[in-house]
C-alpha cells in the first residue's frame, strides 16, 4: 500500500509548457498559473474508501546553478485508520521558471531507520542526469544517465500539465520516474469542456477534461491511461483525476485550497 501513494504523487504531479522562455521570474503566461504560496490539498480514495492525502505547495522562486527556478513540494500521507500502514513522503522539485523542465528533484520517505531519499540532478549543460540514493545523510548509491534532452520529474509534471492545458496539442513529455527515463503522453488536442460536481465545492465547476498515457510502469502497477479535470480558467487548478493502479482506478479530488484571488469557476 505504501507504493500507491508514491504513484499517486507521480501523477498528481501531471504537467505543461514548452513555449515560455527562461527568465528570472516566470514569463507572463506562466505567471498566471504559478503563484507562490498556493496550497492545494487532495484526498485519494478507492471505491469510496479514503486512502490518503496529497498536499501541493508552491514555496518560492529562486535560482539553482545560475538558472531561475520555482520550488514546489508535495506531502503524501496515509489516512488515519488504514491498517498496518503509516506513510509520510515528501517530494520536492526545483523546476525551471519556464515550467519546461526540471533542474533537481528530491523524494524523501520516512522509514523506521530514518529518511530514505532519492535525488535527481538534471545537469543539462553536461548532457546527463545524476541519480543519488541514500538514508539520512549517508549516500549508498550513485549513477549517471546520459541524455542531451531536458527532462521532467513526477512533481514538475503537475505544473507542466497545467500550463499546457489549453495548448491544443498532443504532447510527448520526457519523464524520469523510479530512476529511469521514459515518456508521458498527454492529449490536449481533444479536450472537452465539462461541468463537474465534487463534495468540496458547493456549486458545479467549469472544467477542461483530458486524457493521457504513462509510457512507464511505476510502483504498485501505475501505468497506462489516466484522466484529469482542471479548472477552466487561467489558474488551471486540478480539480479531479483518475489513474490506474493494480487494484483498479483510484480517485483524486480537491478538498481544500489556498490561492489569492481565486474561486473555482462556476459552471452553468
Amino acid at each position: 500500500m505504501n507504493s500507491i501513494y508514491r504513484c499517486l504523487s507521480y501523477y498528481l504531479t501531471a504537467s505543461t509548457l514548452l513555449w515560455c522562455t527562461a527568465l528570472s521570474v516566470p514569463p507572463p503566461s506562466c505567471a498566471q498559473m504559478i503563484q507562490v504560496g498556493e496550497v492545494l490539498e487532495y484526498e485519494v480514495s478507492y471505491l469510496g474508501i479514503l486512502l490518503g492525502t496529497i498536499k501541493m505547495t508552491v514555496e518560492r522562486t529562486d535560482t539553482l546553478r545560475g538558472s531561475a527556478i520555482v520550488k514546489a513540494r508535495a506531502d503524501i500521507d496515509t489516512a488515519p485508520g488504514i491498517p498496518f500502514i503509516e506513510l509520510h513522503s515528501v517530494f520536492e522539485t526545483w523546476m525551471d521558471a519556464s515550467v519546461q523542465h526540471s533542474h533537481q528533484f528530491l523524494a524523501s520517505t520516512k522509514t523506521k531507520d530514518g529518511w530514505e531519499y532519492t535525488r535527481y540532478d538534471f545537469l543539462t549543460t553536461q548532457n546527463k542526469i545524476l541519480v543519488e540514493e541514500g538514508l539520512k545523510n549517508t549516500k549508498y548509491k550513485e549513477y549517471e544517465i546520459l541524455s542531451p534532452k531536458r527532462w521532467n520529474d513526477g512533481l514538475s509534471l503537475f505544473f507542466f500539465a497545467r500550463e499546457f492545458l489549453k495548448s491544443g496539442r498532443y504532447v510527448n513529455v520526457p519523464t524520469v520516474i523510479n530512476g529511469d527515463t521514459s515518456r508521458t503522453l498527454i492529449n490536449f488536442r481533444d479536450v472537452q469542456r465539462e461541468v463537474l460536481t465534487i463534495a468540496a465545492i458547493k456549486y458545479p465547476v467549469r472544467t477542461v477534461y483530458f486524457k493521457g498515457e504513462a509510457r512507464w510502469k511505476g510502483i504498485y502497477g501505475l501505468e497506462k491511461d489516466f484522466e484529469g479535470w482542471f479548472s477552466d480558467d487561467e489558474a488551471r487548478i486540478p480539480i479531479r483525476a483518475k489513474m490506474k493502479v493494480i487494484i483498479g482506478k483510484v480517485d483524486i479530488q480537491l478538498v481544500r485550497w489556498k490561492r489569492a484571488n481565486w474561486s473555482p469557476p462556476q459552471g452553468l
